[in-house]
């Protein structure tokens, strides 16, 4: 395993474990607002997944966790090349 892997994968564990403990406490709820949602990971990438179908909005919340794994993977579906946009 390479260096950059394994700094890769500590910061994931790292971040995970923060999560967890954040939750686990009660100061990190299951749920964010869509102002949260926007803030943390921008107004357009929110609204393209809730338009793509990768995510729901219920009682005006996301589930927290799916925004994460969202976030985490590779999601463009409507994808343009440069050219294209």
């Amino acid at each position: 395993m390479k260096l950059k892997d394994f700094a890769h994968l500590l910061k994931i564990s790292v971040t995970e474990g923060a999560e967890k403990a954040l939750f686990n406490n009660g100061d990190l709820m299951a749920r964010c607002t869509k102002a949260e949602a926007y803030r943390h990971y921008g107004r357009s990438n929110v609204d393209r997944w809730v338009q793509e179908g990768l995510i729901q909005i219920t009682n005006k919340n996301f589930d927290r966790i799916k925004l994460e794994q969202i976030a985490a993977s590779s999601n463009r579906i409507t994808y343009l090349p440069v050219a294209d946009r």
